[in-house]
């Protein structure tokens, strides 16, 4: 299949699910320069609560300065040592580090064609990069196309729903969160609509 293939099989909708993983991922891997907070400060939301979480991002990014933010991000994600919160499936479900549901995502990841990129040296299994694999399923962005609503629910459940819905809460009360606390209150909006999504489709 090719490129154009893919692209045309991908509906408005999974494509717009694809792109708040990726948007989600890329806030969470770095503090957003000014670009990105300008495209943060640009979205609109709807009545929803995905929607009024959005909104209140919008809101946030329009006040934040590049600096300021990534101060906040140190915080939270570096500190001396270690930062306010440790975004990592290992730690949330065993209370350690690179713990077996690391080994499991690497055995998923090299089944599925994904590969760490050269540059990030976090365990894979950090919520930004989980956040791109669920973007990069939907699109086809990584060997054998895009995945199917089946083989997205099971990455999901075993690698994502577990424990991304509690990271996110902790995110929107941590400490140093301000321009994040806004990020986790989307984020955990849009795992419960995920986790829900999931949920109806048929065994």
């Amino acid at each position: 299949m090719t490129a154009v293939d893919i692209q045309i099989t991908i509906d408005a909708e999974d494509r717009l699910r694809a792109d708040l993983y990726n948007f989600l991922g890329l806030l969470l891997s770095g503090p957003p320069d000014e670009m990105l907070l300008a495209q943060s400060a640009a979205l609109a939301g709807d009545d929803t609560d995905l929607g009024k979480a959005i909104t209140q991002l919008a809101q946030v990014a329009r006040v934040t300065k590049p600096k300021s933010v990534t101060r906040e991000f140190n915080a939270l994600f570096i500190g001396l040592g270690r930062g306010e919160l440790l975004p990592f499936a290992s730690y949330y479900l065993t209370g350690f580090l690179n713990e077996k549901p690391l080994a499991a995502l690497r055995a998923d990841m090299t089944a599925r064609g994904i590969a760490r990129a050269p540059n990030v040296y976090e365990p894979e299994d950090n919520i930004a990069s989980l956040m791109e694999m669920m973007g990069g399923l939907i699109v086809g962005r990584f060997t054998g196309g895009a995945a199917d609503l089946d083989a997205q629910k099971a990455f999901f459940n075993k690698h994502v729903g577990s424990w991304a819905g509690h990271f996110y809460d902790d995110l929107a009360g941590a400490k140093n969160s301000v321009f994040y606390a806004s990020v986790g209150a989307v984020g955990r909006a849009f795992m419960d609509i995920e986790r829900e999504a999931f949920r109806m489709i048929a065994e």
